[in-house]
Order: C-alpha cells, then sequence, then structure tokens
C-alpha cells in the first residue's frame, strides 16, 4: 500500500466523519436557530466562550459536552443491561455506515492510479444504505423492549411497525430509479446525472420525479423525523423508546438521529440532484476549463466574503463599544478578510505556477467536494423546514400512506419506467 493510497483512505474517512459525525452539532444549531425564525424568536444566542457565540453554534457544543458528563442514570426496573446498552450503539453505528459509501468527488486519476472518494470504496452504494438503514429500526425496537417501560416498548412497536410501512416503498421507488441509470454503483449514478438531455441536465429529479418525491418522503420516515415520528411521541408516549435512556446512552441516540438525516440527505442529493457535479459542469468539463473555474471562484470568493462582513456589521453590532460581543464581530470580520485573501492568493499561485494532470485532477476533486458539501447542506435546511412546518403524523395516517399512496404510486411507476425503457430503448 503506497503513501498516495494512504493518503486518499484518510482523507476519505476525515470526510465521511466531517459530513456525518461533525455535521451533528451544525444540524442541530440550524434546527434551532431556524425554529427560532420560524416560531419568531431568537434561538439560542447566549452561551459563549469569552464573547464568541458563532451565531448560537457554541450551545451545540455545550450540549455534547453536558451529555458527556451527565450521570448515566439507569432505573432498576431495567433488566437486559446489555441490550439496553447495546440497543443505542446500533441506531448510531447503522446511521454512520449508511454514509461511508457516499461518494464525495468522482473518480481521482493520480500518477495513473484510480481512487474512488468514500469512506468505504465500493460499487454497491445504493444496496449498502438499504442494508444498514433498515438495521437501525432494531435498536429502537431493543431499546424499547430492554427498558422494561410501557411507553418505551410502545414506541418501539411504533417504530417495528412504521418501517415496514415506508420502506417496501423506499425500495421500490429506487427500483424505477435503478432502471432508469442501468446501475447500482453511486458514482456511475452521478456520472450519469452529469450528461444533459435537449440542454437540461438529466437529474434523477428531472428523469424520475415520482420516485423522487416519494423517496424524499421515506427518507424524512427513515431518519425518524417529524411529521414521521411517532415512535418517540412526547404527547402520548412520554418520549417513546428513549424513555429511560439519559446521559450518553440518550446522547447516541440524539446523535444517531442527526446523522441518519445527513445520510438521507447525501443519498437524496446524490441520486436526484446530481450529486458532486454542478449543472453544465461535469468532470470532463472541469478538467477541460480548470483555469477559467479557477478565476471565476476567485472572483467569487471576494464577492462572498464582503456580503458576509456586511451582515455582521448588521446583525452582529451593539451600541455599547464595551460589549464584549463586539469583539466578535471585529475578530470573525478580520478572519473572513484574512481566509479570502489566502485562498485567492493560493489560486492565483497555483494559476501562475501551471496546473499539470494531477494537479488538475485535485482541483476538480475539491471542487466537486465542495459542491456536495453546499448540497447536502441545502438538503438538510430542507428537512428541518419539513420537520418544523408539519405536524406529526397519526399512525392510521401513516400507515394509510405507506400503503395506500406511496406503495401504488411506486409500482406504477415501476411500471411507466420499464415500459418507457423497453420501448423507447432509452
Amino acid at each position: 500500500m503506497n503513501g498516495i493510497l494512504v493518503t486518499v483512505v484518510i482523507i476519505n474517512v476525515i470526510l465521511a466523519l466531517l459530513f456525518s459525525l461533525g455535521a451533528a452539532p451544525i444540524l442541530v444549531w440550524i434546527e434551532r436557530r431556524v425554529a427560532g425564525l420560524i416560531q419568531d424568536r431568537l434561538g439560542p444566542n447566549r452561551c459563549h466562550i469569552k464573547g464568541f457565540r458563532l451565531g448560537g453554534l457554541i450551545q451545540s457544543f455545550a450540549d455534547m459536552i453536558k451529555l458527556v458528563f451527565k450521570e448515566d442514570f439507569k432505573a432498576k426496573s431495567i433488566k437486559e443491561h446489555f441490550f439496553f446498552s447495546l440497543a443505542p450503539v446500533i441506531v448510531f453505528a447503522s446511521a454512520f455506515l449508511t454514509f461511508m459509501v457516499m461518494p464525495f468527488a468522482d473518480l481521482l486519476v493520480i500518477g495513473g492510479q484510480t481512487f474512488r472518494m468514500q469512506g468505504l470504496p465500493m460499487d454497491l452504494g445504493i444496496l449498502w444504505f438499504l442494508a444498514f438503514a433498515g438495521l437501525s429500526v432494531y435498536g429502537l425496537m431493543i431499546g424499547g423492549w430492554a427498558s422494561n417501560n410501557k411507553y418505551a416498548l410502545l414506541g418501539s412497536i411504533r417504530a417495528g411497525a412504521q418501517v415496514v410501512s415506508y420502506e417496501a416503498a423506499m425500495g421500490l421507488s429506487l427500483v424505477s430509479v435503478l432502471i432508469t441509470y442501468g446501475s447500482v454503483d453511486l458514482v456511475e449514478i452521478v456520472n450519469f446525472q452529469g450528461q444533459t438531455f435537449f440542454g437540461i441536465p438529466t437529474w434523477g429529479i428531472i428523469l424520475q420525479p415520482l420516485a423522487g418525491l416519494i423517496f424524499i418522503v421515506t427518507a424524512f420516515a427513515e431518519a425518524n423525523r417529524t411529521p414521521f415520528d411517532i415512535a418517540e411521541g412526547e404527547s402520548e408516549l412520554v418520549g417513546g423508546f428513549h424513555t429511560e435512556y439519559s446521559a450518553m446512552r440518550f446522547g447516541l441516540f440524539f446523535v444517531g438521529e442527526y446523522v441518519a438525516m445527513s445520510a438521507s440527505s447525501a443519498l437524496i442529493v446524490t441520486l436526484f440532484f446530481g450529486g458532486y457535479h454542478l449543472p453544465y459542469m461535469n468532470t470532463p468539463f472541469l478538467q477541460n476549463h480548470i483555469q477559467m473555474v479557477l478565476v471565476a471562484i476567485m472572483l467569487f470568493i471576494p464577492l462572498v466574503s464582503f456580503l458576509f462582513i456586511r451582515w455582521i456589521k448588521k446583525n452582529n453590532r451593539f451600541s455599547l463599544q464595551e460589549d464584549i460581543r463586539n469583539k466578535e464581530s471585529a475578530v470573525l470580520i478580520k478572519m473572513v478578510i484574512v481566509s479570502a485573501i489566502a485562498m485567492v492568493a493560493g489560486l492565483g499561485v497555483l494559476l501562475f505556477l501551471g496546473l499539470h494532470q494531477n494537479t488538475t485532477n485535485i482541483a476538480v476533486a475539491i471542487i466537486q467536494i465542495a459542491t456536495f458539501a453546499i448540497k447536502l447542506l441545502a438538503m438538510n435546511f430542507v428537512f428541518v423546514c419539513f420537520c418544523l412546518t408539519l405536524p406529526r403524523f397519526r399512525y392510521d395516517q401513516l400507515q394509510d400512506l405507506g400503503w395506500r399512496v406511496l406503495m401504488p404510486l411506486a409500482i406504477a411507476n415501476i411500471v411507466i419506467t420499464a415500459f418507457v425503457v423497453v420501448v423507447f430503448k432509452v
């Protein structure tokens, strides 16, 4: 195993950790801030370190530290201690492993060697996602049963019924997608979406809008998010399957939910929104026009920095000059300016020295990773907005949606897709 391979593997693992586990506190912060905006209140904005609040992001890290050091209380009525502790581990591990096969960029070629930009480099991405995403419900069911609590047990039973009702529709919606793409390899699927058809990008949401809608709805249920969080309905089940959990055992459930949301968002982006491709800018285009793209980025960075600084001056300034929070604004503005200058200077030096084949491929990979990250963040934002907008479904409403609406639509979509592919040979 040579040094380049080891470096790429380490980078892929770090990216997978950042996009999944590392994104959890950011997603918590986004959800709280968006909730405050929707409900006409401020949201978290008090917790700080020497005046640095970062818009309330410090509150998320404070909550994580609190969970780590909080007393791990366990009721005396719990008999199955091993399974009680195993349940949150299953939920967290299943959510994390589903993310590991998401491609962050196209195949990277360095020195004649080809590397897959995935945490786990494999070409069975969709099958891997379905396998491990379905395993998470076992953690919920085991946790509810091992808690020896009627509310927790009812929550776990609900989780089992929910997974049966939506997993079938999710799998069937993917069948039509696989017929369209002709592959289960996520890299090939994304590269297919990098093409155009009559000048329109062949994104999955355009080729398979019904499958995309069904999959997005079932992905909400997969992540156990509102309006599909009947397994933890506090109004009738206290806390559902995690009623008896505290400290880091509850923290694993909590973080696992956000990792699952990030994994579902990543697969939605990969299957239906072009993955790491920008519209009309697939990998060959970026490689052939890399200098023009880098110049455009050099012009874009100062513009974004200017708008961000303007936003800071407008929203993070206080009347009293001695207010410690004004120090945060001054430091953030300096950091933005220095970062922008450093990035523009680095790109300028790169263009001045010239781009070789390897550096071109690396630059394209970095651009695609950034594109994937932006799309992932946008889809997570959509998740949060829907969760804070729609009320929780009743149990019977969820069953009707899964069996009477989504299932027939998914089957009909498979028939129509197969007919089009066979008759028109597309």
